[in-house]
């Protein structure tokens, strides 16, 4: 391996742990859940979800989970934000 790329190796490692230095704007992803799989969204600090349930109650499962996994690295939103 080359220096430059143990330089670059270094400064990934130092970013990801300087969580302070990172912002989601946008995050897109599948989840497959127990009866279907569904696309969490989180875009400009909003989450969204295809289920039926976030449909009605602007929360559900998914964008929960969500929220978890990116603990204190977004804004969270619904029950776990109140």
């Amino acid at each position: 391996m080359d220096y430059a790329m143990i330089s670059k190796i270094e400064k990934a490692k130092m970013y990801a742990e300087e969580r302070e230095r990172i912002e989601f704007e946008s995050l897109r992803v599948r989840m497959e859940g127990d009866n279907n799989s569904h696309v969490v969204e989180y875009k400009e600090g909003e989450w969204s979800c295809d289920c039926t349930f976030f449909q009605s109650r602007s929360v559900c499962s998914h964008s929960m989970a969500m929220e978890r996994l990116l603990r204190n690295m977004v804004e969270l939103g619904g029950a776990e934000g109140q």
